[in-house]
Order: structure tokens, then C-alpha cells, then sequence
């Protein structure tokens, strides 16, 4: 269903008035391509590991430098590629986690300052906390004693971006969801216990995330008032 919803989205960006959407995201398809063929294995660490991760969202984000060159929304979402790209780089040295943490935590604060607070809807950050409550307190039960507070934190952080993306809705709104679905995919991973294609799955849905908020630029609806 991901995969799905991001590739409709593409296409109708690429049939809208924007006919070269499509050519100036051939190079975050590219680099998407070289990542899962070249599949390098998590245990060989290396810068060009890290580049070849890096890739596809710096290319989301020079693709926001072409696409639509000014305004304040883009410009925020560029930083937040580009602290994700860090965060990617980080993650790939174990010990490089807590400032990867960092990182993300970071280009996500952008996005919730991108998205705004109107419609503020409480509403649904109260079915947030009561859907994501729950699960983030399972991961912590599984952290050592030093990791609960950033872990805590950055999952907060991860509401306050899933809110905001859902209230503003769009291609945003379906982002965010995949964001979160990576990250909580990635959390369970690391903490609790392995799961299958994790890897696969994680990655994929992250990078979907990542296109379906950047294609949020081109539109940039202002969000409906209640």
C-alpha cells in the first residue's frame, strides 16, 4: 500500500503542470536503485557506505532546489533532508547512534515548524498519544537506563511530526505516516528483537516517507481552517 500511494502521488505530480518532475527525480530513483542493488552489508562500515545511503535524500533535496526554489516551506524541508542525510550517515557506526538520534531528531522538529499549527486539531494528537503511548513504552521497557530519555524524547518528537503532517494532510500526511513506520520498525529492531527484512522494509518505507513530504513542496496547499 506504500509503495502504491507514493507511486500514484508521483504520477500525478508528473502529469500536472509540472511536466519535468519526473526528470529531475530520476536521480533520487538512481540513487534509490544503487542503495537496495548494491545492498552493502550493515557490518562493512565505511564512508562509501554512508554516502551511498546519504544519496537519495540529498537528492530529494537538491531536487527542491530545482523544483521550487524559493519559499520558506521548501527551504525548511531541505534542512530537514539534509540533517536526515547526516542522521543516515551516522547510523551506520553503532557507536555514531546517539548523534544520528540527534539528527533525526532534528530534521523532524523541521518538518513540524514546515507543517505549522493550523488546523491546530488536538483531537487527533490525543488519538496519537493514545495509539503510540502504548507502543513506546514497550521500547523503552527493552533500553538500557541511559537510552530512555533520548529514545523517550525522540519518540515524542515523532508525534509532534506525525500530528502536524496528518493536519496538513496531503502527500505530507502520508509521509509522516511512513516515517513513523519506519522509525517504530527500526526501534523494535534494534531494541526488543530482530524482525524479518527488516532492513528491506525499513529503508523502503523511508525512503517513500521522504519522497511523499518533499513532493509536498510543489503543491503547498494552505491547510484548511476549521
Amino acid at each position: 500500500m506504500d509503495a502504491s500511494k507514493a507511486g500514484q502521488t508521483l504520477k500525478i505530480h508528473c502529469s500536472a503542470q509540472r511536466p519535468d518532475v519526473c526528470r529531475w527525480l530520476s536521480p533520487f530513483i538512481l540513487s534509490c536503485c544503487v542503495y537496495f542493488c548494491l545492498w552493502i552489508p550493515e557490518d562493512q562500515l565505511s564512508w562509501f557506505a554512508a554516502l551511498i545511503k546519504c544519496l537519495p535524500v540529498l537528492c530529494l533535496a537538491g531536487f527542491l532546489w530545482i523544483m521550487s526554489p524559493s519559499g520558506g516551506y521548501t527551504r525548511l524541508l531541505q534542512g530537514a533532508l539534509v540533517c536526515s542525510a547526516v542522521g543516515d550517515a551516522c547510523l551506520i557506526w553503532p557507536e555514531a547512534f546517539l548523534p544520528g538520534m540527534a539528527a533525526f531528531a532534528t530534521a523532524h522538529l523541521l518538518y513540524v515548524w514546515a507543517f505549522g499549527f493550523s488546523p491546530l486539531q488536538p483531537g487527533l494528537l490525543l488519538l496519537i498519544i493514545l495509539a503510540s503511548g502504548p507502543y513506546l513504552s514497550l521500547v523503552l521497557q527493552h533500553l538500557e537506563p541511559d537510552m530512555v530519555l533520548p529514545v523517550a524524547a525522540y519518540g515524542l518528537i515523532l508525534m509532534a511530526v506525525l500530528w502536524r503532517g496528518l493536519a496538513r494532510g496531503g502527500s505530507a500526511g502520508w509521509g509522516v505516516l511512513l516515517f513513523t513506520l519506519s522509525d517504530g520498525m527500526l526501534a523494535w529492531d534494534t531494541f526488543a528483537q530482530p524482525l524479518p527484512h527488516a532492513r528491506l522494509v525499513i529503508m523502503a518505507t523511508y525512503c517513500a516517507a521522504q519522497l511523499l513530504i518533499t513532493l509536498s513542496a510543489l503543491r503547498s496547499p494552505v491547510p484548511k481552517t476549521d
